[in-house]
């Protein structure tokens, strides 16, 4: 009887993982998933994190697939802490950024800035480019001298942004704006070259930059 017991107790089991098996295979990586982040997560510090705030916008670890919205990753970190500045100070504006940056502490700016900096660069994978453009926006960087201020292989530098993996729509939006004065670059750098860009220029460059795969540093 005990025998008989076991055996359909074994044959229960073999069936219930071979009508389920998918979905418990599914689980199981799942609940391992969200073990790892969690663990990844506290590493860091306790919930709530300072960069919390910038998740939804700037994606996990600052890697953005949005088009609209910045990578934070593997910027250089002089880079963002001044961009928060100019941001808290109203120097640049966006809606979202200036009440968030006038929150931050000089000190949060710091750890927030080297934690984005210290993050590795992913890919924009979420944009396909359009060939002619992206030709043509290859052309326009070599002969416009990005890597000088961005760059070897325009991964930023010092005070520079990385451009290489940006969100296309977010490119072109600061090209138009460095264009039309409606931001400014300290150095005046911005205003220059975009000021020999027409409109259809600033669209193959942000297509070329989009598209192009960052490195490591």
């Amino acid at each position: 009887m005990k025998k008989k017991l076991l055996l359909g107790a074994g044959v229960l089991v073999v069936g219930l993982l071979a009508f389920f098996g998918r979905d418990l295979i599914g689980l199981y990586r799942l609940l391992a998933h969200i073990e790892a982040t969690t663990e990844a997560y506290e590493a860091v510090g306790p919930w709530p994190q300072l960069a919390d705030a910038c998740f939804g916008c700037h994606g996990d670890k600052g890697s953005s697939q949005h088009q609209r919205y910045p990578s934070l990753a593997a910027q250089p970190a002089a880079y963002l802490s001044t961009q928060l500045e100019r941001f808290a100070q109203g120097q640049r504006s966006y809606p979202n950024m200036g009440p968030l940056a006038m929150t931050l502490s000089a000190q949060e700016i710091d750890w927030l800035a080297s934690y984005y900096a210290s993050q590795p660069a992913q890919a924009n994978q979420a944009f396909e480019p359009d060939p002619a453009l992206r030709e043509r926006g290859a052309a326009l960087a070599a002969s416009g001298a990005c890597a000088a201020c961005h760059g070897q292989a325009l991964m930023g530098q010092a005070h520079f942004p990385r451009l290489a993996g940006q969100g296309a729509d977010y490119l072109l939006a600061q090209l138009d704006a460095f264009a039309q004065g409606r931001r400014i670059d300290p150095s005046g750098s911005m205003q220059a070259v975009t000021a020999t860009l027409s409109p259809a220029d600033r669209k193959a460059l942000s297509h070329y930059l989009a598209a192009l795969a960052p490195t490591a540093k």
